[in-house]
């Protein structure tokens, strides 16, 4: 072989032998890659158990329990994998939806209830509109819930520092709608001025009452009395805390 192509072999030979050299270094091994993702938080949650209940909850009792339950879960950060596959939505759509619990909740994207009572699909009947108030249509969608659905639990979920809230003891202009939301909170916003509640805790003390005069207004309805005459529904009153992550029972 003449002395060029033996030049131009060797520095083949050295470049590829560099290069395999440092391949350990730019491709960590499978074994370690591996590691790395068994001790990811991502991993533990899909490692956790499938959240399952049973398809007809009777019982107000038996609701409650379960929300609870979920919210430790949420705030511990220990949820539950859900079962979101196309045999559980098909499922859903052959037999019916069976929810436990209706949700009457703020639309603050802070509070999510599948979330935070980290409950999956099929399982809460949720009425989102901003400061949780009760109007008609709202009432109208417990009310089916609870005649049509037979869920035997409504909750009214008040949370701390709620936007709508603290407009209305703020006061100012309102514009567009928004002064239908107002003015359906002044109430509760009268009823804590009313009890000589202080300026720094005029807005917690408000919530609370709106929450208590929503729930009063569900309690009106003709359908909700028979459903609570014979046991059937419970009506409660709840609050959220935004950083805590936990739902406490106000009423």
């Amino acid at each position: 072989m003449s002395k060029p192509s033996t030049y131009y072999l060797s520095c083949a030979i050295l470049s590829l032998a560099i290069l395999l050299s440092g391949c350990d270094r730019l491709f960590p091994a499978a074994e370690q890659q591996t590691n790395v993702s068994d001790s990811s938080p991502a991993r533990e949650v899909l490692a956790a158990p499938v959240y399952m209940r049973s398809d007809i909850i009777a019982t107000p009792e038996e609701a409650q329990k379960l929300l609870m339950e979920g919210n430790e879960r949420f705030r511990t950060g220990q949820p539950l994998s859900k079962d979101l596959s196309l045999s559980k939505r098909s499922e859903l759509m052959e037999k019916g939806q069976h929810p436990f619990a209706v949700i009457v909740c703020c639309s603050d994207s802070r509070v999510p209830p599948e979330l935070l009572f980290d409950q999956a699909l099929g399982d809460l009947f949720i009425i989102r509109i901003a400061g949780n108030i009760i109007t008609p249509p709202e009432l109208g969608s417990v009310e089916y819930a609870v005649e049509h659905l037979n869920t035997p639990l409504v909750v009214v979920l008040g949370h701390e520092n709620c936007g709508a809230v603290t407009a209305s003891v703020q006061g100012g202009e309102a514009h567009g709608n928004i002064s239908s939301i107002l003015n359906k909170i002044a109430p509760a916003l009268e009823k804590a001025k009313s009890e000589g509640t202080s300026a720094e805790n005029l807005i917690s003390k408000t919530t609370e009452f709106n929450v208590e005069n929503a729930k009063l207004d569900i309690l009106q309805s003709p359908i909700i009395k028979e459903r609570l005459a014979g046991n059937n529904v419970s009506v409660l009153g709840m609050m959220y805390d935004l950083d805590e992550g936990k739902v406490t029972i106000v009423n």
